[in-house]
């Protein structure tokens, strides 16, 4: 992963940029200790159920983000409560 760069897709930086301060500055903190240790348990990345490629990882017990894992990049797709699985 260390080698791979971060999208965010238009939908994830639209909610992004309406989060607030605490909760972006931890979702940086999380992003980059994905790209250093995806397996970081603090992280809990499982793929969605129901899906095809399709991953989550948490920011804290409430937020989570939903990606893909691409050759050349890891795709954000969403950001948001525990809702966002209902469509990730």
């Amino acid at each position: 992963m260390r080698n791979r760069k971060l999208e965010f897709s238009k939908p994830f930086d639209k909610i992004f940029r309406q989060l607030p301060a605490n909760v972006r500055e931890l979702t940086y903190e999380k992003l980059e200790l994905f790209l250093a240790n995806p397996a970081h348990p603090s992280l809990r990345v499982k793929q969605v159920k129901g899906t095809h490629g399709i991953w989550e990882m948490s920011v804290n017990m409430n937020y989570r983000i939903t990606f893909e894992v691409w050759p050349e990049k890891i795709y954000l797709r969403r950001i948001g409560t525990h809702d966002i699985l209902r469509h990730p």
